[in-house]
């Protein structure tokens, strides 16, 4: 069976996509036993967007998310829910939970992974993976054996059923050689048979879990006091993909350059917290409009994949314990005005918010700027 989102219904088709997203109104998405999907359809109908819920996964309810995958698929079939175009995992193969809630982290075993692979068959359009999850410095290194393959296995396997790896969740140790590995898997990818459409590769958030040579959010009083100083000092206006290595770190510099080249579909958050907002526009000017996706991580109640969550006075993100980021709150259109009000005109907006993602994903939709676009959400 072939990928079950390329014929795309029409009411979806041309919407922006809110392509990662943990949580609308009051719905969980992690809880997806419960998840109710005609609620969240039209959710998404009321805020006229397509978006790919993000769910975690614990080895548990592995089961569990395959009669999930199924009731989806069914309701998909029958033209129920056209606004949700597909089904997305962060992890659990995370060298990093960072704010993943840690009963999500875990190595899949061959077996699993072939479960978790033909889920692909049902619209499952991702799986977050980290290219440094089987080095010495990855969180799960200690409970790695045999039984669980690696990427050369892994890569081609997810491939023949449309399932995208995305990359993210690095750990901070080695990035030169974290970033050959982001080419590897691209190169597994790019030589695999594919059995979907559009790009091979996608993103977690840009700048956000990985080794970074530059502050890339000021998301406290403290830290926005030094803001203008440091954004000065890093010439955002000189920045070149060439020099990214040196300028931002070999991790960001290989996904922005394999973006550049096409072969990566990349994430960005346009919150202004996640990501500052200059770095962020430098960044999607670099790898192309065209090779860029909007997302939002947004969560909006305080609990996400089932551990509670709150916010302080600085910012509108949602921390777990410790202080740790774990989604946004900000909704797509939100992140639409603020890319306007960095001046990203209409044509190249809607590349990343609905073009990119559309290609990306292979929905068949219309992927040039429709009329009337510049008031449609944002």
């Amino acid at each position: 069976m072939g990928n079950a989102i390329v014929e795309e219904p029409q009411e979806a088709l041309g919407l922006p996509v809110e392509v990662h997203c943990h949580g609308f109104g009051e719905v969980d998405f992690s809880e997806f036993g419960a998840l109710d999907l005609l609620l969240l359809d039209r959710k998404c109908a009321e805020e006229n967007v397509a978006c790919i819920p993000t769910l975690y996964l614990r080895r548990s309810k592995l089961g569990e998310f395959e009669q999930f995958m199924r009731r989806y698929h069914a309701m998909r079939t029958a033209g129920r829910i056209p606004h949700i175009v597909g089904i997305a995992l962060e992890g659990p193969l995370l060298a990093s939970h960072g704010g993943t809630p840690a009963t999500t982290v875990w190595a899949p075993t061959r077996h699993e992974w072939e479960r978790l692979a033909v889920l692909g068959d049902l619209g499952l359009v991702y799986t977050v993976v980290s290219p440094d999850a089987f080095t010495s410095a990855s969180g799960l290194h200690d409970n790695l054996d045999d039984r669980h393959p690696r990427f050369d296995w892994i890569v081609p396997l997810l491939m023949a059923h449309g399932v995208r790896p995305a990359l993210g969740h690095f750990t901070r140790d080695e990035p030169k050689g974290a970033a050959e590995l982001v080419h590897d898997i691209v190169d597994l990818a790019w030589e695999s048979e594919f059995n979907g459409s559009g790009t091979r590769v996608i993103t977690d958030h840009l700048f956000n879990d990985m080794p970074l040579n530059i502050r890339h959010a000021f998301r406290t009083s403290a830290a926005r006091a030094k803001r203008e100083s440091t954004i000065a000092a890093y010439d955002l206006p000189g920045w070149t993909l060439a020099d990214m290595d040196t300028i931002a770190g070999p991790v960001p510099a290989a996904i922005m350059q394999e973006a550049a080249a096409g072969r990566i579909a990349a994430c960005i958050n346009f919150d202004g917290e996640h990501v500052d907002l200059e770095i962020a526009s430098r960044a999607v000017e670099l790898m192309g409009f065209r090779n860029s996706m909007m997302m939002t991580d947004r969560c909006d109640s305080a609990r996400i994949g089932g551990q509670a969550l709150h916010q302080t006075d600085d910012n509108g993100l949602w921390y777990q314990d410790g202080g740790i980021v774990a989604a946004g709150s900000q909704p797509l259109a939100r992140q639409m005005r603020n890319a306007r009000g960095m001046g990203v005109t209409d044509e190249p907006l809607w590349q990343l918010v609905a073009g990119t993602a559309h290609r990306a994903f292979g929905t068949g939709a219309e992927t040039e700027l429709p009329a009337g676009v510049g008031t449609t959400t944002g």
